[in-house]
């Protein structure tokens, strides 16, 4: 359940936050519905604007503060109620915007294995990437320890469980894109 050289990942389960990790509340969040249980986990990328990297503008989205005037690009999703379980950076740091136990808004209309509106039963993880650029070995290696301690904390979320944003949205999203390699996190998740 560790990364390598660091402290095992612990999920304190009564506040669904992540120990030692910044913790910033999204104001996109909600209940899930009752009886749902966390049963897939979704991996996406994320850069703004596309294909930058550093500054705090997917967190200032996650915020709904992303100034629609600073970029053009922001114009057309400064409105986005939109935000993510985990954001890991290119570096491996992490901020969580919303508990585990609770509804994030990531997954937008989706569908696995003929079950729709996949918010309620997923966790989201952005990754800082593109889809074009290869991913770092500390997201690599972070993105792996958050998945094994979050299937220690809850069972009914496997390994084989753990999917693109695109293979849930394949009409309208790509991420996390040809350049993350597969093959590399599960032998990581395996590990």
């Amino acid at each position: 359940m560790a990364m390598r050289g660091a402290s095992p990942i612990q999920i304190d389960v009564a506040t669904g936050l992540i120990r030692d990790v910044t913790y910033v509340a999204s104001p996109n969040q909600d209940a899930r519905p009752e009886g749902a249980s966390l049963d897939l986990l979704v991996v996406h990328g994320i850069s703004l604007p596309p294909g930058e990297f550093q500054g705090d503008w997917v967190e200032r989205l996650f915020l709904n503060e992303l100034p629609a005037d600073q970029h053009p690009y922001f114009a057309s999703i400064a409105h986005l109620k939109v935000s993510a379980h985990l954001y890991i950076r290119r570096d491996g740091s992490m901020t969580q915007f919303v508990p585990w136990h609770r509804r994030a808004w990531h997954a937008g209309v989706s569908n696995w294995r003929n079950r729709l509106g996949c918010n309620d039963f997923s966790a989201g993880i952005e990754l800082e990437g593109a889809d074009e650029i290869p991913y770092e070995d500390a997201q690599y290696a972070a993105l792996a320890a958050v998945s094994r301690a979050l299937m220690a904390v809850y069972p009914t979320l496997a390994a084989n469980a753990v999917v693109g944003h695109s293979d849930i949205a394949p009409s309208r999203k790509t991420d996390p894109g040809p350049a993350f390699d597969w093959q590399h996190f599960r032998c990581l998740l395996a590990d």
